[in-house]
């Protein structure tokens, strides 16, 4: 069944100049695919026509009408004074509608009730059931740890959030409502690791249909079943995650390129051919036909255009030196705001050479720590640099001291530099012709670190930190920046949410949790594997033992008997399983407790299924 049907849509926001040109796809039920393209190609705008948002000029747009839609990009208004539960909540209005007519209903039946009542109450009941009402404290708990929403926060007015938790909610209140369409743009900004990987195996196991609009790669590759990539206005469509896509580009980009170059090599030749016989028959008529007859047969060759390359950024961070064995070193480094502590004890040395990732969930204090190293925020401890280390550093939250001017100007004042020098280096990260006017205010969240990192790059230095330095990016700008990182010898600290970065670049890796920094020497993948060792050893055996199957020895009694027993194991197994759904309500605001029963559970769920079936083969004997 189709869910989406998009037939020659077209969509211009200046005459003449359009963003969608004859875009056409079809998404079938409970498909996984992800839109990708570079920023300002129609990804978002494709949306917003999908929900109706926005009109378009020409074209078939077909969303299946039985579908509940949903967009996690809008972040719709809610009444002055509510709280983020009750945003949460408004998933559930309707449930929550038929709640409190029931109980409207239970106190006016209180003395006694006619026979369309009970019936009226019987049909409230089953829409309560089926809206997901006796599951709804658990399932709301449940996606709040999981996206990282505590207890405190649920308190809170949700005109007090930062846009980054407002988006947040608004994802867990779009999980909650059961969406059967799930649009997502840019779902795992403003996600920590934790919360992305749990969002991940959320969606993975979504019965309903997704598009996906995002920049993490590894966020791709994790649940797209297949791509469109807009590319001028139109789609082009690979069968596979984002790594199946990106060696089916560079595979059809080559091919392309063979058979332009075969074409081209061959009309030459046919080109020199007709010009030698049209020379040859000035005086011989059947030459000349002859040199037309290929003229004509060379109009008809089906040309093949010449693939487009993307521009690149040709720039590498300028290198200082280093000599010397230790870049920086850190002794009873703690730092506390108020009675919050966000790390203490921390004692680390950095030698050249090295590239560190410092992990951790939203709001442990990375950024914190980056700026205490640096010398922005003051702490406790010591902290000591190399006599030759030179640093540069690339905030989270990029601030220009002049937003009014333009990026050239600013270049000339800030990097003291001549007009022609501040031109080739902005051209050299695609700032060029009337983009070097721009107002450096004006530009966009990755313009802003595009223009930071030109600044950037120009420097001597021989210690790079970044932090979250692939935000605001899109798929092309990270990898000009991760081959720019890539000639970088020196010392790199990091802090990203970009597991695909992460697994790229750190060999060491600081993981702030609980107030310290654990020293990692190894790479993602280990430091990963190291962490599920660590859980896989701290869990407790959590399921039953596997009941063996029991054939009767013979005869009628003993396949009595064996029926017996089993609906006595089967009558204990549900006892412990509604037992195990009285807990895991109970814990609905642990997350580790939470996760540990409902593991529990599936493990007793998985014994009942067993039994079950023994059950079945012993009635029939």
């Amino acid at each position: 069944m189709v869910d989406i049907q998009v037939k020659n849509l077209t969509k211009f926001f200046v005459i003449g100049e359009n963003l969608l040109q004859g875009l056409s796809f079809e998404v079938q039920e409970g498909e996984r695919v992800a839109i990708l393209g570079r920023n300002g190609c129609g990804k978002t705008t494709l949306f917003k026509i999908l929900t109706g948002e926005m009109d378009y000029d020409d074209g078939e747009v077909y969303v299946n009408p039985n579908k509940r839609l949903g967009l996690i990009s809008q972040i719709p208004r809610f009444p002055a004074g509510y709280t983020v539960e009750d945003v949460l909540r408004s998933a559930y209005a309707e449930v929550l509608a038929a709640k409190r007519k029931m109980e409207a209903m239970e106190k006016a039946m209180s003395g006694g009730a006619t026979e369309a009542e009970l019936k009226e109450y019987d049909a409230l009941v089953n829409r309560f059931q089926s809206g997901g009402g006796y599951e709804m404290d658990v399932e709301t708990d449940k996606v709040c740890n999981g996206l990282g929403i505590t207890a405190e926060q649920r308190h809170q007015a949700f005109d007090s959030l930062s846009g980054g938790e407002k988006t947040r909610v608004n994802l867990a209140r779009l999980l909650l409502e059961k969406t059967d369409i799930l649009l997502l743009d840019e779902p795992t900004n403003h996600l920590d690791l934790r919360s992305v990987e749990w969002l991940e195996g959320y969606i993975k196991g979504f019965k309903g249909t997704v598009l996906t609009i995002s920049h993490d790669r590894y966020f791709l590759d994790q649940v797209a079943q297949r791509v469109i990539e807009i590319v001028d206005g139109h789609g082009e469509f690979y069968s596979g995650n984002y790594s199946f896509y990106m060696d089916e580009k560079q595979a059809r980009f080559d091919l392309q390129l063979k058979q332009y170059e075969q074409e081209q090599a061959k009309l030459k030749q046919l080109g020199y051919t007709v010009e030698r016989m049209k020379g040859w028959g000035i005086n011989n008529r059947t030459l000349y036909r002859r040199a037309m007859s290929i003229q004509h047969r060379m109009e008809r060759i089906r040309k093949t255009e010449r693939p487009k390359t993307e521009k690149t950024m040709k720039a590498t961070f300028g290198e200082k030196e280093f000599s010397g064995d230790v870049v920086f070193k850190m002794k009873n480094v703690a730092k506390s705001f108020g009675d919050r502590t966000l790390f203490s004890d921390v004692t680390l040395s950095v030698e050249g050479g090295e590239r560190i990732a410092l992990l951790g969930d939203n709001g442990t204090g990375k950024s914190t720590f980056l700026k205490c190293l640096l010398g922005e925020e003051d702490c406790a401890g010591k902290i000591q640099f190399g006599p030759t280390v030179k640093w540069g550093y690339l905030p989270q939250i990029i601030h220009f001291d002049h937003p009014e001017r333009s990026l050239y100007d600013t270049m000339l004042y800030e990097k003291n530099c001549t007009p022609q020098t501040a031109r080739d280096r902005l051209g050299a990260f695609l700032f060029q012709g009337e983009d070097v006017f721009k107002t450096v205010g004006n530009l966009s969240g990755g313009e802003q670190s595009r223009l930071r990192l030109c600044m950037l790059m120009d420097e001597k230095i021989n210690l790079l930190i970044l932090d979250e330095p692939t935000n605001h990016l899109d798929i092309a700008s990270r990898e000009w920046v991760e081959a720019a990182i890539e000639e970088f010898e020196g010392v790199l600290l990091f802090v990203s949410h970009d597991r695909y970065f992460i697994e790229k670049f750190a060999e060491r890796i600081w993981l702030l949790e609980d107030g310290t920094i654990r020293d990692f020497r190894c790479g993602y993948a280990k430091y990963r594997s190291v962490l599920e060792h660590e859980a896989a050893a701290k869990a407790p055996a959590v399921s039953a033992p596997k009941p063996k199957k029991e054939k009767p020895r013979g005869g009628t009694k003993e396949s009595e008997k064996l029926v017996r027993r089993l609906e006595r194991e089967i009558e204990k197994q549900e006892a412990w399983i509604a037992e195990l759904d009285g807990k895991i309500e109970a814990a609905s605001a642990d997350y580790q407790e939470l996760s540990r029963l409902l593991g529990e559970k599936e493990a007793a769920e998985a014994v009942l299924t067993e039994l079950m079936e023994q059950w079945e083969t012993a009635l029939e004997d």
